[in-house]
């Protein structure tokens, strides 16, 4: 029998992050766990720094083809770890 009070451990700790304001850089860390799957592990493999900061993903990458290629397709990227980050947690991509 659930009490009135009771909440899964799912919402729980959600409302643990949003306490102590984590929340927005747990996000931020998963998002470079998550950077080989939205890119593939080639440009992973060629990524040195990834880092957010005020909504903007700084990436600094070894071969500047690449970086040419991404800055192509910036918008999509940016689609992509909103959509699967489930918050508007990226608005623009800067290259170092």
């Amino acid at each position: 029998m659930r009490k009135t009070n009771d909440k899964t451990l799912k919402d729980a700790i959600e409302q643990m992050m949003q306490v102590y304001k984590i929340k927005r850089k747990f996000d931020e860390t998963g998002i470079a766990a998550l950077w080989p799957d939205l890119v593939g592990k080639s440009v992973a493999n060629r990524t040195k720094e990834l880092f957010i900061r005020d909504k903007k993903l700084f990436l600094r990458l070894e071969s500047s083809v690449i970086k040419n290629e991404l800055m192509l397709v910036r918008t999509q990227i940016v689609a992509n770890i909103n959509e699967r980050s489930g918050s508007d947690l990226v608005e623009d991509i800067i290259f170092l």
